[in-house]
């Protein structure tokens, strides 16, 4: 059994900004996975929204982000689902728009709701889907960008995608859908070696 967790906000407010890229991806998935779409329940007792087809269960936690692991540990421990089969789908500041990064374990590289799942399940063991969000630099007046300031972090990765990247955008979603394809038919190894 695999367990799909898009990270995001919940709320129309935060619906199509870059930190909600996770919740995206597993929308798609879930309109994609075969046969008709995969309804979405709202479990309140996992604090999530919840699809699944037989041995999937996709998961959008219903807390905001810095709370995500609430609901990956609640419907973990319901499905008694191990961390490694844990896949966490969600934004990274780091790496240019459109850019995938698939791994096993590892920090949080500063990502909240990364980091609360650490904390709620008690390890790093499971796997992230990294999807580019942008890089999160400002133009400077020398030849050179630097990163943005902390508090114009949070205003970035809240943002909603520009006009000019709505293609970038509709080619990550449907990238990092292809990602859990391959994950899910050929296994990890086929998709990292595809998407790294």
């Amino acid at each position: 059994m695999k367990l799909i967790v898009g990270l995001g906000n919940p709320g129309d407010k935060y619906r199509d900004t870059r930190h909600n890229i996770g919740f995206m991806v597993v929308e798609h998935l879930a309109n994609e996975i075969g046969g008709p779409a995969i309804p979405w329940s709202e479990e309140t007792k996992h604090h999530a929204l919840v699809a699944r087809r037989g041995e999937i269960i996709l998961v959008k936690p219903t807390t905001f982000m810095n709370a995500s692991g609430m609901a990956v540990s609640s419907v973990a421990s319901y499905y008694k689902i191990s961390p490694g089969d844990i896949w966490v789908i969600h934004d990274d500041l780091d790496l240019p728009i459109g850019k995938i990064r698939i791994r096993t374990g590892g920090g949080s590289a500063g990502h909240n709701g990364v980091e609360s799942i650490m904390r709620e399940i008690k390890t790093d063991v499971f796997t992230r889907f990294r999807l580019g969000i942008g890089r999160g630099m400002e133009a400077t007046k020398k030849s050179s960008n630097r990163n943005f300031h902390r508090k114009f972090v949070l205003d970035f990765v809240l943002s909603k995608f520009r006009r000019g990247e709505a293609g970038d955008l509709k080619h990550m979603v449907k990238r990092g859908t292809e990602a859990l394809h391959i994950a899910l038919l050929k296994g990890l190894d086929k998709a990292m070696n595809r998407f790294n």
